[in-house]
């Protein structure tokens, strides 16, 4: 599968330009997987102190402009999150956009932090406390969005149900891309999965780009950078399936109906 991961900027000017570029790029390269950046066509919201409605429906309406046009990027597949309102609630929702079947929404971010410029439990309800893998065609995948990369206890269910890849759209600055990298790096291995990632991009470093493809055994594929903004890679799906049955996973296979039951029940199907 040719897989792309992007940095895609905050404003709307720098926006509109780098969505040219990156749809030329898909169809030139082929590409029948995208990976984009948390809220990737919404003002980040969380860096406001409190919740604003009229904030938050620009947001959606946003998201839903851009949505309407990823046809225009020539892929087969497109995973991201946005802004969604159900019910009472208002949610950071994972997303699957495919050419056959439109938008379908996945699970929900679960774990929020609170802290100043990030206060997402002021802006967010809480979503799924389930994990459970997903498929686009012959991808078996997991969703982590951003912080929940560091769900640590995600990776070994992933490596039992065959996750293929751990998908984690997210918005991180530039000071603590190393962070995010190792625990990026830990994902793939623990799980025997890719892992890919794309994140917003910010001039002042406050999102710091660095997107990522990781192999199953940790091996760092590709990078985005200021230069490189799109990476596109063909990624062995077989690659993941033969990288479960070596070490470290083997060793936590034999565990395999113990951890299973660990794994919170429900949202095991796409969303309607």
């Amino acid at each position: 599968m040719r897989a792309t991961v992007c940095e895609l900027p905050n404003e709307i000017e720098p926006l509109v330009a780098a969505w040219k570029a990156l749809c030329e790029h898909t169809v030139r390269e082929r590409s029948e997987l995208l990976v984009l950046p948390e809220f990737a066509f919404a003002r980040p919201v969380w860096e406001i102190e409190d919740f604003d409605h009229s904030v938050w429906r620009d947001a959606e309406s946003q998201s839903d402009w851009w949505i309407a046009r990823l046809g225009e990027l020539g892929v087969k597949h497109v995973i991201g999150a946005r802004p969604v309102t159900a019910g009472d609630g208002c949610f950071n929702e994972g997303f699957l956009w495919s050419a056959e079947s439109g938008y379908q929404g996945l699970r929900r971010k679960h774990f929020l932090p609170d802290e100043p410029g990030g206060r997402e439990t002021r802006w967010f309800a809480r979503g799924d406390a389930a994990f459970p893998p997903y498929s686009a065609d012959s991808l078996t995948f997991g969703l982590n969005i951003c912080t929940e990369l560091w769900a640590l206890h995600t990776y070994a269910a992933y490596a039992i149900q065959g996750v293929q890849a751990v998908i984690c759209p997210r918005a991180t600055c530039a000071a603590t891309a190393g962070k995010w990298l190792s625990v990026a790096t830990v994902a793939a291995v623990r799980s025997g999965a890719y892992c890919l990632s794309s994140n917003r991009a910010q001039p002042d470093g406050s999102y710091g780009g660095a997107s990522w493809i990781i192999s199953p055994d940790g091996e760092l594929l590709a990078r985005t950078s200021d230069q490189q903004p799109f990476r596109t890679l063909d990624i062995d799906l077989a690659a993941s399936d033969l990288a479960r049955k070596t070490y470290p996973r083997y060793v936590f296979a034999t565990h395999a109906n113990q951890t299973l039951q660990t794994i919170p029940t429900g949202h095991l199907a796409l969303r309607e």
